[in-house]
């Protein structure tokens, strides 16, 4: 039945929501989520093994790769590779070796047994002396490696001859040409230790980039004359391209220019200021009708492998996408696949007029990451690829510009027109790719750390896989149906397994084993346990390496049971504004893991009482106003319930209770306990002991004869603490005859107690 579903030309299988259905017994109460995977961000978690992500979050298979080298004889890193017919060249270092691989053979061809040139103790890349004998390495004495010669082959070329150039940096700095099995010396540059670039323009004239002087020479294409072109500010020139122009092009190392150099007239102009320290690479666009002419430069620092992994991941794709160049650029199955369609997705509307990326302003500090900048005929610059990475090498195949990376041996795939970026070979035994190089529809790569010669062959890996990163539930939860958006032509197949735990460790030995792998050709049930976190595993496979599954969007159901509602919180506030003394305010907080729709009933009793009484029932309000003044002072507590009954049956509805701190209902100002009154001529003093049942006493006023200015006094211990106080009060000389003291004496609630006092003074 299966083979006969997919014989048909396209087929759409579309799901129900009803995917999430996960058994007869379950009710409203159980909560469904569906977690979407469709973008860079969401995808970049995951572990890839033979399968891409590009920039918009696809997953499909990579190209098949084939290790062609490996295993070298002290060699730490591939640094170039050119191609000559069947014959491939490797320059290495730290021993300047020289390796030529053909028809399946490794042979190192220089330096060889005897060579009087070679052998020489230059000083490391950096431009600083190596000790004779021995090295300080943070506080040890390490001895020197005998074995190791410090000479390095950082740029080869091929001439217009077909003929191998070389150029071998060490303290004997020099240009040389390989031919019949010898090295002949062409040049050695004056004040120059390192050969880093090596240009042949469309006449066969050879450019040098060296350093550490940043000197730029021209040699004719016999190599018998040398010229210096340019003497340029930098300590190094990284890199050199020719163009069709006739002007030669050059990146520089510390202040990361970008050179356009007038070879006739031994002149220079600053065509780009990239703001990052090195130009380690420099690509003229000659595929691809619409990038033909097109400068690209990388931009880098190795300060930015300190960068974070998911700076990547944060770079956001422009809004929409160029229109397909060639009906052949659109997605499509070909005969006899499946399309895939997740149900109740809004489709994404195309965009029929490229978005293009926003130019750069010159000057602009692009901050801590390497970035490839295209540079127009006209000088204008974009930045079209921004990643957390060292830019190392660039090169060109069938339209896309490929950059070598590291510190994690990625090469990146680059379609200008198309906005889009994809990994399309990760290296995870070498640190770096430090060299690429198409030849027709092979791709050969060169490692560092471990040093390797790979091949990426033009057609797709028959096998790759995609393991996600952990999806988390919040809960313990039923994992429901996993459904893909995706193209799967004619002899190709995506198969899924998952597994789940509780804990946020996909390494802790608690997880449930992967399920058995099952081929997806519509909505498929995930058969893990039930659990907070689950993973699933994608393989994609192909039955010739011409076509491949395109995977745009993954989703993932999961049910939670329902789950009581949670008060958080519980606060009351005595109101002070006019017209509501005595009022509370009563705030709550609730959460509800299920997101139900909650309703409130509020209670109060006061504390050391059984029963509560009912304040408000069924109320969507997260506050209430309470009047005091309804009930007797006294301390009270007020519960608060939380119902997610709106969003469950009767017999799954739950709730949370949460019982406020004490509150203090006073509507009763202090009492005066005890007061004496002593006369002394023309004065008076009124000693007064002043109590309050529940709250502190706070202040205490009085004036005399109805005077207006009322006159504040503290308590005899000086401080307003405790809910008993005693005052003195001490009146000026007052004239003979009758007096009235009056007190207003206050809780620190703001309840308020008045009382007179008369005072008979006799005359003299």
């Amino acid at each position: 039945m299966r083979m006969e579903v997919r014989c048909v030309s396209l087929l759409r299988v579309v799901a129900l929501m009803s995917i999430v259905a996960l058994g007869a017994g379950l009710s409203q109460a159980v909560t469904s989520k569906i977690t979407r995977q469709s973008s860079n961000k969401d995808l970049g978690e995951g572990k890839t093994e033979g399968v891409v992500i590009s920039s918009r979050g696809t997953i499909q298979l990579g190209r098949g790769d084939k290790v062609l080298a490996d295993g070298f004889d002290d060699v730490w890193s591939v640094n170039s590779i050119v191609v000559s017919g069947g014959t491939i060249y490797l320059g290495t270092s730290p021993n300047g070796s020289i390796y030529r691989h053909r028809l399946g053979t490794l042979t190192k061809i220089y330096p060889v047994e005897g060579d009087e040139n070679s052998g020489a103790n230059p000083p490391s890349p950096s431009g600083e002396e190596d000790a004779d004998e021995e090295e300080e390495d943070e506080g040890e004495v390490v001895e020197a490696d005998e074995r190791i010669s410090n000479e390095h082959i950082f740029a080869m070329a091929i001439d217009v001859t077909g003929r191998l150039v070389v150029g071998i940096s060490g303290n004997k700095c020099r240009l040389c040409r390989y031919e019949t099995g010898k090295m002949e010396t062409l040049f050695e540059p004056n004040d120059a230790k390192y050969i880093f670039a090596i240009a042949v323009d469309t006449v066969g004239n050879l450019y040098l980039g060296t350093g550490p002087e940043g000197k730029i020479y021209v040699l004719d294409p016999s190599g018998k004359v040398a010229q210096l072109v340019y003497d340029s500010p930098d300590k190094n020139i990284l890199s050199l391209v020719a163009g069709q122009d006739g002007f030669v092009y050059a990146g520089s190392d510390t202040r990361g220019l970008v050179y356009k150099i007038n070879p006739r007239n031994k002149s220079a102009t600053v065509l780009y200021d990239s703001e990052e320290p090195e130009i380690s690479a420099l690509l003229f666009a000659q595929g691809s009708p619409s990038e033909a002419g097109y400068l690209y430069a990388a931009a880098t620092s190795a300060k930015v492998v300190q960068t974070e992994r998911q700076f990547a991941a944060e770079q956001a794709a422009s809004a929409g996408r160029p229109e397909p160049r060639t009906e052949s650029d659109r997605d499509s199955t070909g005969e006899g696949g499946l399309r895939l369609k997740i149900a109740n997705t809004k489709q994404p509307t195309e965009s029929k007029t490229p978005s293009r990326p926003t130019p750069v302003a010159r000057g602009a500090k692009p901050g801590q990451a390497s970035h490839i900048f295209k540079i127009s005929k006209q000088g204008y610059v974009t930045d079209v690829f921004t990643e957390g990475a060292v830019f190392l090498a660039l090169s060109e195949q069938n339209g896309s510009v490929l950059v070598a990376s590291g510190n994690e041996g990625k090469l990146f795939a680059i379609d200008p027109a198309a906005e889009n970026q994809t990994v399309i070979y990760e290296d995870r035994h070498a640190a770096q790719i430090t060299a690429v190089t198409a030849s027709g529809e092979e791709l050969y790569i060169g490692t560092a750390n471990a040093a390797k010669l790979v091949l990426l062959t033009p057609t797709y890996a028959s096998r790759g896989s995609y393991v996600s990163d952990l999806i988390d539930a919040g809960q313990p939860a039923k994992w429901g149906k996993l459904q893909i958006d995706a193209d799967i032509p004619r002899g190709c197949k995506v198969l899924v397994a998952s597994r789940s735990g509780n804990v946020k460790d996909v390494n802790d030995p608690t997880f449930s084993d992967w399920t058995e792998m099952a081929e997806i050709i519509e909505p498929i049930q995930l058969r893990c346990p039930l659990g907070r976190f689950c993973q699933y595993k994608l393989v994609l496979e192909s039955d010739d390496g011409k076509k491949t599954p395109v995977i745009r969007e993954v989703a993932v159901a999961s049910t939670v049971p329902n789950l009581a509602p949670m008060v958080a919180s519980v606060e009351a506030t005595r109101l002070s504004a006019s017209g509501k003394e005595g009022v509370f305010k009563i705030s709550y907080k609730a959460e509800d893991e299920n997101e139900d729709k909650l309703v409130y009933k509020i209670d109060f009793r006061r504390v050391g009482r059984d029963n509560w009484i009912e304040l408000k029932d069924e109320t969507e309000s997260d506050n209430y106003e309470w009047d005091g003044k309804t009930v007797e002072d006294g301390r009270y507590e007020v519960r608060v319930t939380a119902d997610d009954q709106r969003g469950n049956t009767p017999s799954t509805r739950l709730t949370g209770t949460r019982i406020s701190d004490p509150i203090v209902v006073d509507n009763t100002g202090p009492v005066i306990r005890k007061y004496a009154i002593e006369k002394n001529g023309k004065a008076a003093t009124l000693k007064l002991q002043v109590t309050d049942e529940l709250s502190v006493v706070g202040k205490l006023e009085y004036t005399i004869d109805s005077n207006a200015e009322w006159k504040s006094t503290l308590p005899d211990d000086f401080i307003f603490d405790t809910t008993e106080e005693s005052f003195t009060i001490l009146t000026e000389d007052l004239e003979p005859g009758e007096h009235v003291i009056a007190l207003k004496i206050s809780d620190d609630v703001g309840n308020t107690t008045y009382r007179t006092y008369e005072v008979s003074v006799l005359g003299q």
